[in-house]
C-alpha cells in the first residue's frame, strides 16, 4: 500500500459493531509512500496507523 498526504484511507468494519470509516492522511512516516501513516479520522481523532488488507486508498489526484 502506498499513500500520500491528502489521500483518504477507507477502513472496513472487521469486527461486529465496527462501522466502516475514513481518515485523511496527514503525514507519511514510511519510505516511498509506505506505512505507517499519521491520519485524521472523520470524527477528528488523530492516530498513527499501519493499515491492513481490509483498507483501501482513495487518491486525492
Amino acid at each position: 500500500m502506498r499513500a500520500k498526504v491528502g489521500d483518504r484511507l477507507h477502513f472496513k468494519g472487521r469486527q461486529v459493531g465496527m462501522k466502516e470509516h475514513t481518515a485523511e492522511v496527514t503525514a507519511v512516516l514510511g519510505e516511498k509512500g509506505e506505512p505507517p501513516y499519521r491520519v485524521r479520522h472523520d470524527n477528528g481523532h488523530e492516530a498513527v496507523v499501519v493499515p491492513e488488507s481490509d483498507c483501501t486508498v482513495e487518491s486525492r489526484d
